[in-house]
């Protein structure tokens, strides 16, 4: 959990820190992050920190009250690939405690990419790897364990009001999931499938660099 700990103190999420995953903490990838938390004004902070009490309820404490009251009354959140999630506390609540909370495979790391910090929203950036070895409603609605590996960028904007989370939008590649998953094929359609991932962390790593 320490581990975990550092990663969400320097970057990224969503979709999220999970338990009992591996995170990529290093100084090469604390210097992918697109803001430093010193250049943070105190209500972006604020932001960051409710953001981070959020985290740990969800996938450390694995509490629906904890997490939930680190939201307004009336929230919503939806993952636009699937349209899984939901648009009010009683949906939102059904979505943590039967979509979401502990549906995670064993073996899956989160590796930050950036972290935008606006006036009222937050934007992080990671890419998941894991094997499918478990159900994933929020990703995967209806399809059962393939057992193969994913690798797929996830981009999450939260929302905000009066310091308190009022939405997450999530956002990642249905098509290069499917791909890896061997649910549809590739060869004569524009996917491209792991390769999207790996290119993304061999630029990012390159401007890390220079």
């Amino acid at each position: 959990m320490k581990k975990i700990a550092k990663m969400l103190a320097f970057v990224i999420v969503t979709l999220w820190i999970f338990t009992g995953c591996d995170s990529k903490n290093n100084e090469e990838e604390q210097e992918m992050s697109t803001q430093k938390e010193e250049t943070l004004t105190p209500a972006q902070q604020a932001m960051v920190e409710t953001f981070e009490k959020h985290m740990k309820a969800e996938f450390e404490l694995l509490s629906v009250d904890s997490t939930l009251a680190t939201m307004v009354e009336e929230p919503y959140i939806i993952n636009i690939p699937t349209l899984v999630g939901g648009d009010d506390q009683k949906g939102v609540r059904d979505f943590y405690t039967n979509h979401m909370i502990g549906q995670f495979p064993a073996d899956m790391e989160i590796i930050p990419v950036s972290r935008t910090v606006g006036n009222d929203q937050l934007v992080e950036e990671v890419v998941l790897k894991f094997t499918h070895t478990t159900k994933i409603d929020w990703m995967l609605p209806g399809v059962a364990p393939t057992g193969k590996k994913v690798e797929v960028p996830v981009v999450v904007i939260v929302g905000f009001k009066d310091d308190k989370m009022v939405s997450e939008r999530i956002y990642w590649d249905q098509a290069s999931v499917l791909v890896q998953l061997g649910l549809i094929e590739a060869e004569e359609l524009p996917l491209t499938g792991v390769k999207s991932t790996q290119k993304l962390l061999e630029l990012v790593g390159k401007g890390a660099d220079e």
